[in-house]
């Protein structure tokens, strides 16, 4: 698998700092059971997070809805 570049995920997010804040989070989520919306190529959970940021997935919102189902 090709390697995931910031430049490849900042068309996605305002700067880099929102990038950090939004692929720490999706990373952690992932840890604790959500689903990849790309492959996983046994690729660590950040990889994954930066490689769904760099295509475009809006993370933000199965943050919101796994929250819920964590609650419920």
């Amino acid at each position: 698998m090709a390697r995931v570049t910031v430049e490849d995920c900042l068309h996605n997010v305002e700067n880099r700092f929102d990038l950090v804040l939004k692929a720490s989070k999706r990373a952690h989520l992932l840890e604790l059971g959500a689903r990849p919306f790309v492959e996983e190529d046994n690729d660590k959970p950040t990889v994954i997070a930066l490689r769904e940021i760099a295509a475009g997935f809006d993370i933000t919102k199965s943050e919101n809805e796994l929250k819920e189902d964590t609650i419920n």
